[in-house]
């Protein structure tokens, strides 16, 4: 059972290094908490209030108040300074006053419109070392005493000692009073404009801030390196409280208060934008393109036309959000949780999903694939491209994405070395079923296959596999046919790029060994435009069809070898109950007579045929049992192509059912 804190006083109590998962702190008061290094996953911190105890609060504003006065003490030395100019009895003096002041002048005007540090970058010497210290004492008394609620008690320490600062220098200098006083006051109203400006959160001086409230969180909560997985912090009170290095994958902060002023370096808070959505779940119109969301909780957001283009929300929550019309374009969604999210109208063009994104019952009625149309068009890639997607079906059309491979050729393809490289990654990889899922043809040469695979497949090494199986079969391929043809490069390019034609494709794939789910949705056909977690490997060199040799094929050898085959499996012991045996024959018979079948085709079905006859020596072993899918594959592809009213597209219907049962392909 996780512990119970719910409600008690737990200001300065250490739980550093404990594991408090689970536990409930709802409405606690952890000012002062030390949670270093504590596990607390699915904490409840709902309505806490942390921050500093009162002990600290009141040291910290004695240190304000300090280092308030030292700030008034540096504006009467600016003021003195400046006030020389009065000093006409003197020539070294006035000098002295005029290079102050136009040094003070363009230092505080850089400074204003580019920030403290470009205004200490523009001025060098003795006077740059004062100004600046005068400054930062300045910022930092006053960013303190912000921190410690004394801002209008610093103010008015500065301004007491430079008014007696002032008067001070009345008694030596009768004619620069009024300057000195006035010089040394504005001095103070532009540190307390700089500190002012800094803790709206000016990015020009986003460093004082971070300095001002890295100090004023010296003994407030901490969660300092604590896994904070999961946790609630709605409602709570998060002032003077340090987050440095604590996970807070989908930590929700919805509500919580004063969280600007917590101490978050570098977490996805140390964006204010990013920060605010967090806190009020609204970021309805606004861009977040290219910010970091990773882990974000946005369960509920209303991201209703939102730009979220290219953003990190790995591991983030979308729960019941609103994301209708949101540009999700290149985000990075891997382990995200879409469930139950209304995404109606989002572009989702090359977003990066995996088989761990979650995309249970999104409610969607349409998206888009394409962030922009294409050229003279208003097409963007609708999906569905009319009417509306049903229930559930969202979901199942990404479902059929997430586990697959994408093989994209650039010039076309190499069908036999595509084959080779195919069947040895099958080999290599048998623990993993592969097939393929779809071939696209996207024009200009560049085809897209996609492979299906299971959800534990390595994608990684399948990549790994087929890349170096394929350009090795390339390279054999290739040489084959510059010796056979004697072609120049330019030659076999062109032939790549016809082979990248679907209706070669087509022709090919039915006359290859290669794993084939026919699907004929036009929905997936275009799914490419959408990018997944899937592997890639864009390939840069291919070659020819498969029929480049143009030897002539010797039919009779190769029915002999088949009938060998055949005959090397045991006749049925039921006459009127054909077996493996007899059915192979039967279906050698139909392929060697049909006239509808070229030569070509013949041999390659016959080829298939040997193959089951193989595999009926031992249908039970794992290999056989993959290539006898493969070759009924095939055959099944190789009769699809024939005319209704060919012998072997009747034949073949009542024998390979048959023959695919008794070899235990179901």
């Amino acid at each position: 059972m996780p512990p119970d804190y719910s409600g008690q006083n737990l200001r300065g109590r250490s739980f550093k290094g404990k594991n408090l998962t689970g536990a409930n702190f709802s409405k606690a008061d952890i000012r002062g908490a030390n949670f270093t290094n504590t596990i607390l996953k699915d904490a409840n911190f709902t309505g806490a209030k942390a921050g500093l105890q009162k002990r600290w609060t009141v040291g910290l504003l004695i240190v304000s108040l300090l280092l308030s006065g030292v700030s008034g003490l540096f504006s009467i030395i600016v003021g003195v300074l400046v006030a020389y100019v009065f000093d006409t009895k003197d020539t070294a003096n006035v000098v002295i006053a005029i290079v102050s002041l136009i040094v003070l002048l363009v230092f505080c005007i850089i400074t204003i419109r580019k920030g403290l540090t470009a205004g200490l970058g523009s001025i060098a010497g003795a006077f740059a070392v004062a100004v600046a210290v005068a400054v930062a004492f300045a910022v930092a008394g006053a960013f303190a005493a912000a921190a410690a609620v004394a801002a209008v008690a610093a103010f008015a320490v500065a301004g007491a000692f430079a008014v007696a600062g002032a008067f001070a220098v009345a008694g030596a200098f009768a004619f620069a009073v009024a300057g000195a006083f006035a010089f040394a006051g504005a001095f103070v109203l532009f540190s307390a404009y700089i500190g002012w400006r800094s803790l709206a959160g000016d990015e020009k001086d986003a460093w004082l801030r971070s300095f001002a409230i890295a100090f004023a969180a010296t003994g407030g909560t901490s969660f300092y390196n604590a896994d904070l997985t999961d946790a609630d912090f709605t409602g709570a009170i998060l002032k003077n409280t340090d987050f440095r290095k604590a996970n807070l994958t989908r930590t929700r902060f919805y509500e919580a208060k004063k969280l600007d002023f917590a101490r978050v370096d570098n977490s996805i808070l140390v964006n204010r934008g990013v920060l605010n959505l967090l806190v009020t779940g609204n970021g309805r119109g606004k861009s977040y393109a290219g910010a970091n969301l990773k882990g974000a909780n946005l369960i509920g957001a209303d991201l209703k036309e939102a730009n979220l283009k290219d953003v990190d929300i790995t591991e983030a929550t979308f729960q019941g959000a609103c994301l209708e019309w949101v540009n999700l374009t290149l985000a990075q969604a891997v382990g995200t949780n879409f469930t139950s999210a209304q995404m109606t109208g989002a572009c989702v063009e090359a977003w990066n999903i995996e088989s761990t994104t979650k995309l249970d019952n999104v409610d969607c009625r349409f998206i888009y694939l394409l962030e922009n149309p294409k050229l003279g068009t208003d097409d963007r890639e609708r999906r569905p491209s009319s009417g509306e997607f049903q229930p559930g079906e969202f979901t199942k059309l990404f479902e059929e994405v997430l586990n697959t491979v994408d093989l994209i050729f650039r010039n076309g393809i190499d069908w036999k070395a595509f084959v080779n490289a195919f069947q040895k990654v099958q080999d290599q990889n048998e623990d993993t079923e592969l097939s393929l899922q779809s071939i696209e043809n996207k024009g200009d040469g560049v085809v897209v296959v996609k492979v299906a695979v299971s959800d534990d497949a390595d994608k990684e090494k399948i990549h790994s596999d087929f890349t170096q199986n394929y350009q090795l079969a390339l390279q054999a391929v290739e040489e084959k046919y510059k010796s056979q043809l004697q072609a120049k490069d330019e030659q076999i390019i062109i032939y790549r790029q016809q082979s990248g034609e679907m209706a070669e494709i087509v022709k090919l794939l039915a006359n290859k060994p290669i794993n084939v789910q026919v699907d004929n949705k036009v929905e997936n056909k275009n799914m490419t435009n959408s990018s997944d977690a899937s592997r890639k490997i864009e390939i840069g060199s291919v070659g020819r069809d498969f029929n480049a040799s143009g030897q002539a094929l010797n039919l009779g050898d190769i029915s002999g070898t088949v009938t060998n085959t055949i005959n090397q499996l045991p006749t049925s012991p039921e006459p009127d109950k054909p077996g493996i045996k007899e059915l192979l024959t039967q279906l050698q018979t139909v392929i060697e007579d049909d006239t509808n079948l070229n030569q070509e085709d013949k041999a390659e079905a016959l080829e298939q045929v040997k193959t089951l006859a193989e595999a009926g020596k031992n249908p039970q072993e794992g290999t056989m049992q993959k290539t006898a899918k493969t070759a009924m594959k095939i055959l099944k592809g190789t009769i699809a192509s024939l005319p209704t009213t060919a012998t072997l597209v009747e034949a073949g219907s009542k024998l390979l059912p048959l023959i695919s049962k008794l070899l235990g392909l179901g």
